[in-house]
């Protein structure tokens, strides 16, 4: 299997990786535009684009985008992240060029038609009405809120009612306009592809595109704090929440690592310790994520508002004690669930192409997957320790309760305890 890239004129990038074999293939736009690259006014227009992107071209209904890739047995769908909007389809491979077209559509040609706005405007609407009733989905915006007060990747993605509600046909354009010059496009093609059959379409949909200035997203600021929200629920939800490295930090794997040792599977440390030996919840775990210049280790855990307050403090404590005794076992358990996750990741042509788009992205290159490799295996036990007393005494926090949660302590408390 090779990687192949292709950059045209006006700054367009192509990358694809031709998987011997596989009948099917997976292809689509990576734009680097989403919520964070909304000003105030424009929050959750990124998303509201992704919606409408279905809904009708110059030559295509909204029924006739959804039929010409049905038609053919595929898949077509888009996502809208903090950093990245997607346009993707899964095809057999004889209808790569089918595919590519109808995303080139969707992109390039996009009528918005205002009956349609309107429409979907009301769909947007009903998913965030959905996720403020889905308490482990909103608790997630709010703790995010709080790590990055005041800037746009603090701001939840789907954008809040009041200001969806006053999105135009020119408002849209306009994000596009602004966002979807070539340079920020990148196409990545995975499975049975053809990398000169797809560059030279490219060059025909795309080459055309003229260059413009990349908007530059506002640098985040990790400042922290407490959302509380008290509501009759059967459970408590709890999210804490560290600065950690962004992923062109050297310590980014250490972080990866961290949280699959301390609350990456049933048996890391949290899982253990709160559900299996004392019964203080159903559900916890923890996570590292990461953005161009930023990081969260995230730790959630959904419980009784009465073993809230013994389950909070416990996650202090076992952090702590990832620091003085984290082990050599350990740590290779975590670093083999890491490799493990990212080699059977790359079984899928979905997985490949998403990888290839976010490390050119990233790197402007795909790096070889043995280098991924070599980094997790570099990582050793004092660099996790050394990592776990960072984050469990030092490191930023921001914490989020929604449910009953009154008998929670603080952030301030949890700080002191943090310290002692």
């Amino acid at each position: 299997m090779t990687i192949q890239t292709a950059t045209l004129p006006n700054g367009f990038r192509i990358v694809t990786e031709h998987m011997p074999g596989l009948q099917s293939a997976t292809l689509g736009i990576w734009v680097g535009a989403g919520g964070r690259h909304e000003r105030i006014e424009q929050n959750g227009i990124a998303h509201f684009l992704e919606h409408m992107a279905f809904k009708g071209t110059k030559t295509r209904s909204a029924l006739q985008i959804a039929e010409s890739i049905e038609d053919v047995g595929g898949y077509i769908n888009a996502y809208t992240s903090r950093e990245v909007t997607a346009y993707y389809a899964r095809v057999l491979k004889a209808d790569v060029g089918l595919a590519l077209d109808v995303i080139a559509d969707i992109l390039l040609n996009p009528v918005f038609d205002p009956a349609e706005i309107e429409v979907e405007r009301g769909v947007i609407l009903q998913e965030i009405g959905q996720a403020l009733d889905t308490p482990d989905d909103v608790i997630f915006d709010w703790l995010q809120a709080k790590a990055y007060p005041e800037q746009p990747l603090g701001r939840t993605i789907l954008g809040e009612a009041g200001q969806v509600a006053t999105f135009s046909r020119d408002d849209l354009s306009g994000f596009v306009a602004e966002h979807y010059g070539p340079d920020q496009l990148i196409l990545s093609a995975a499975g049975g592809v053809d990398h000169d059959l797809i560059v030279r379409q490219a060059e025909m949909l795309f080459g055309s595109m003229a260059a413009r200035p990349a908007h530059t997203a506002e640098k985040a600021r990790f400042a922290g704090g407490e959302s509380r929200q008290e509501k009759t629920l059967e459970q408590a939800h709890f999210a804490l929440a560290f600065e950690s490295p962004g992923y062109r930090d050297p310590a980014f794997y250490t972080a990866q690592i961290y949280s699959t040792a301390l609350g990456g599977g049933m048996s890391s440390r949290l899982f253990q310790e709160a559900r299996e030996k004392r019964g203080l919840c159903y559900t916890i775990f923890a996570q590292s994520g990461a953005y161009a210049d930023t990081g969260m280790t995230t730790i959630y855990a959904g419980t009784s508002g009465e073993e809230l307050a013994g389950l909070t403090t416990l996650t202090i404590d076992e952090m702590k004690r990832a620091a003085d005794d984290m082990s050599e076992a350990e740590v290779a358990r975590a670093r083999a669930q890491m490799k493990a996750g990212l080699l059977m990741g790359l079984e899928s042509p979905s997985s490949r192409a998403e990888r290839m788009a976010r490390m050119v992205q990233i790197w402007d290159k795909v790096p070889p997957i043995e280098d991924a490799v070599t980094k997790i295996d570099a990582v050793s036990c004092d660099d996790v320790r050394d990592f776990a007393a960072q984050l469990a005494c030092k490191a930023p926090a921001a914490m989020a309760l929604y449910g009953p949660v009154s008998s929670a302590p603080s952030l301030d408390d949890l700080q002191v305890r943090r310290a002692a």
